[in-house]
């Protein structure tokens, strides 16, 4: 016996060359498999004139009625006249949305480019994308100072709470994580560089290889990349969450610079927060060094202080410091170019946080290389 829940077709009536098709139950996408060839046959026959009886039909979604639809579609092309009776409103509104036909899909493959297309179109598209990019940056600082409004004898645009805040965000509430991660870097910098100067009896100078690395090269690179990762992450979540949202517009609207007032703040927090975490880095990596090198080699805490007064100097200090400005101005514009490039859809937010992380990343340890060659090349 047919369960009432599912879609059927109850009787065909056929007499005078007038076909009636009464359907019932439930035509939703998980019931209409059973029914479906039974139409398709019903649809075959030749008549006159055809009805369609829907008094009995409960339920009904937009696969139910395709099936009912492509019928009607099959009876019209023999020029037979199909009448729907007994569907509700809603019903008939879903019948007559759907199309008389599905285009039919072209199958016709596309020419093959040439081999010089295919090898260096890839290359062209990845520079255009370069030079747009680095064109987008430098409109981004410029508007963001100019967004700022920072003028002698006028009152500032800038407002000091949404600094405060995202020095919170990006800054302290990063603190424990950058402190964790440094802390164990220079503990394992420590242990290694330990057990193979062991072998020539000069485990002391562990000291100043922990002390120059972390100083000239590690502690800003792994704090940069950590708040590229961190809060570069965020900013491009944030701003491309806006535009989804059209509040980027809105602010347009309003007369006001959407660059200075979202992205000029968390340029400033980002400038004043890495530096200080990269010497709260520089800090944690050469206490977890100390530790390890006490218990791992027997430094005893005043030599390994003594070591390291000896092995560096202000310069080292200085080099490493003066990077953490510039990288945290590249976290941050490249952040807000991603999060500004958003489109409509989740699919696109992901894809961009993804591109402002690694495209951070990339350009930081690029940066970092970069100062290295400049550093040589004046004997700093």
């Amino acid at each position: 016996m047919q369960d009432s829940a599912d879609a059927a077709v109850l009787n065909a009536d056929e007499s005078g060359g007038a076909l009636t098709l009464r359907l019932q139950g439930a035509w939703l996408n998980s019931t209409i498999a059973a029914v479906e060839a039974e139409l398709r046959s019903a649809a075959e026959r030749t008549v006159s004139r055809v009805s369609l009886d829907l008094t009995g039909v409960r339920q009904m979604d937009t696969g139910g009625a395709w099936i009912v639809r492509r019928a009607m579609s099959s009876f019209e092309a023999r020029n037979i006249t199909v009448d729907l009776d007994g569907a509700g409103q809603d019903v008939a509104e879903l019948i007559a949305a759907l199309p008389a036909q599905l285009p039919e899909p072209n199958f016709e493959a596309s020419p093959r480019k040439p081999l010089f297309d295919r090898l260096f179109e890839p290359l062209g598209r990845l520079v255009m994308s370069f030079v747009a990019d680095f064109l987008q940056a430098m409109s981004i600082i410029g508007a963001a100072v100019r967004g700022a409004q920072l003028k002698l004898g006028r009152g500032s645009g800038l407002s000091p709470a949404a600094v405060f805040n995202q020095l919170q965000q990006m800054g302290v509430n990063a603190t424990p994580i950058i402190a964790l991660m440094s802390f164990l870097i220079g503990a394992i910098i420590a242990q290694q560089g330990a057990f193979q100067l062991r072998y020539f009896g000069a485990e002391v100078f562990v000291v100043d290889l922990v002390g120059i690395l972390q100083l000239r090269e590690i502690g800003v690179l792994l704090t940069a990349i950590m708040v590229a990762g961190r809060s570069g992450s965020a900013i491009t979540a944030e701003i491309g969450s806006m535009k989804m949202r059209e509040e980027i517009d809105a602010l347009q609207v309003m007369g006001l610079n959407p660059v200075g007032v979202l992205v000029f703040p968390r340029l400033l927090a980002l400038t004043v927060a890495l530096p200080l975490l990269t010497v709260i880095s520089n800090f944690a990596a050469l206490i977890g060094a100390a530790l390890v090198a006490n218990v791992y080699s027997g430094v005893t805490y005043e030599v390994f202080l003594a070591r390291l007064q000896g092995a560096i100097d202000l310069s080292t200090i200085i080099s490493g410091m003066l990077k953490a400005p510039f990288m945290a101005i590249i976290i941050g514009v490249v952040a807000s170019i991603e999060g500004l490039k958003v489109g409509g859809s989740a699919e696109s937010l992901g894809k961009h946080v993804t591109a402002s992380v690694v495209k951070a990343i990339f350009v930081v340890i690029l940066v970092d290389g970069l100062f290295a060659m400049f550093y040589a090349a004046i004997d700093f």
